[in-house]
């Protein structure tokens, strides 16, 4: 294992962000996105750096901003699933309706980001992809307990974090 130097990541950076900010605009077609999103995955580089092998160290950097972008995509589904299953017609006239489920969105939205890295992947590829918790424990190289445990704790997270009177 390489622990990176700071000029040794510096290089990194100067090397690689362009790169990495164009595959990421390419996903998103959102420039601002793609370098916010960037950002991010140099600031996880830099922090797992001691245990990064420099020989993976472009393609792990790749991994983890798709990753990231995927994340940033599935919180806005879950978002997007949310205010789609519960508009109804009855209420969608109403002003104090829309007025309750856009507080609500940025109540949960915001519970959404406050979460727990660990809780909201589990949580998103249950409510997002439809995994099950076997499944998702075989793609995170987990227990089923572990999975149970991380789904129970990013619920009540979420329930702290939202008004129920919705």
């Amino acid at each position: 294992m390489t622990d990176f130097n700071r000029s040794e990541f510096i290089d990194l950076f100067n090397k690689m962000y362009q790169p990495v900010k164009n595959f990421l605009y390419y996903k998103t077609g959102d420039i601002q996105l793609a370098e916010d999103i960037t950002q991010d995955a140099f600031v996880k580089i830099w922090e797992k750096r001691k245990t990064i092998k420099s020989s993976t160290v472009k393609t792990l950097l790749y991994t983890v901003a798709n990753n990231l972008c995927k994340n940033r995509f599935e919180h806005e589904q879950v978002v997007l699933n949310f205010a789609n299953n519960f508009h109804s017609e009855e209420h969608s006239n109403s002003p104090d309706y829309e007025l309750e489920m856009k507080e609500f969105h940025q109540k949960l939205q915001t519970a959404l980001g406050r979460l727990n890295e660990k809780y909201r992947v589990v949580f998103l590829m249950n409510r997002i992809d439809g995994l099950t918790y076997v499944q998702i424990a075989q793609n995170l190289n987990l227990s089923v307990k572990a999975v149970e445990k991380r789904m129970k704790n990013a619920l009540h997270e979420l329930k702290k974090h939202i008004d129920h009177k919705i």
